[in-house]
């Protein structure tokens, strides 16, 4: 294994076209390959829209099973182009279980692993707690022919709990496909402070873990299915390196692919001069497991 990967982040729109998604998908998978990307990384739920706007049951007919018609599609297509490619799916573990799954598929097409999103949000037009069970899959990186992978999930981006474990178990990079945007009624004002804080989080993760992040989040205005709002998805996927300085940086309303370079050796590097788990205070940290200290 090189020290250098190549990684490939795939930004689309999605509409209620099923098969238009999957196009585009496969499409920006082909470009990254084309432009020598070794790991391809696709954004949450890429084969449909952003259903999670309203609670609806007919919606469950969207998930499928692990392994599946999608996982079968994506890895024929790892297999063909010899990449590793990460897929998010709405993942039909049973009748009314399911989970939003990431699948790391491996060069050969097989299936390496998959991350079942962790931390599930319910907030007005992102109610994920109706349609997804969390995660029972924990914190575990996957290991592929291109390194171990620390696939985490969306709303996952703003618990540095889930970025230390991936890295205390190895990850030598961290992944985040992702969904989110602003509602039309939010000012400029707070849209900014909503992107800022959004690309800090994540920038911050890299930064106390010594290790890269990559987030790639789709773009595109989806309206709502009851006719009120929507969501515009602001893009601004990005690669970050160990000390959290931008490799790459999308835009917010193109579809864009990106291929970008990372150096592994780099966060050796940058973890002897800022060593953080050398000097955390394990023996001191018991209380974390509690929800509060009152």
């Amino acid at each position: 294994m090189t020290a250098r990967l190549n990684i490939g982040l795939v930004q689309q729109r999605c509409t209620a076209d099923r098969e238009a998604n999957i196009a585009r998908s496969v499409a920006g998978i082909r470009e990254a390959a084309g432009k020598g990307a070794e790991l391809v990384v696709l954004q949450e739920l890429h084969c449909g829209p952003y259903f999670c706007q309203t609670e609806d049951t007919g919606c469950f007919d969207l998930a499928e099973p692990i392994p599946g018609p999608s996982t079968g599609e994506f890895g024929a297509l790892a297999k063909e182009l010899g990449i590793v490619i990460v897929t998010s799916l709405f993942e039909r573990r049973a009748a009314g279980l399911c989970h939003n799954t990431a699948v790391v598929l491996e060069r050969d097409g097989s299936i390496a692993g998959k991350y079942r999103k962790m931390h599930i949000p319910d907030d007005p037009s992102y109610y994920e707690k109706f349609y997804f069970t969390p995660g029972d899959l924990g914190f575990t990186p996957i290991a592929t022919s291109v390194g171990k992978l620390g696939v985490l999930v969306c709303w996952d981006q703003w618990y540095p709990e889930a970025a230390r474990l991936m890295a205390l178990a190895g990850a030598e990079v961290l992944l985040y496909p992702t969904a989110i945007g602003w509602e039309p009624g939010d000012h400029t004002e707070e849209q900014g402070r909503q992107l800022e804080a959004w690309i800090t989080s994540q920038r911050a993760h890299a930064i106390a873990n010594g290790i890269p992040v990559v987030s790639v989040n789709r773009v595109g205005f989806e309206p709502s299915p009851e006719g009120n709002g929507g969501i515009q998805f602001w893009g601004n996927s990005f690669v970050a390196g160990p000390q959290g300085e931008f490799l790459a940086r999308l835009g917010s309303e193109a579809e864009e692919v990106a291929v970008v370079e990372i150096d592994r050796q780099r966060s050796e590097a940058v973890r002897r001069i800022w060593p953080f788990l050398r000097d955390r205070r394990i023996d001191a940290y018991g209380d974390i497991l509690k929800r509060y200290r009152d």
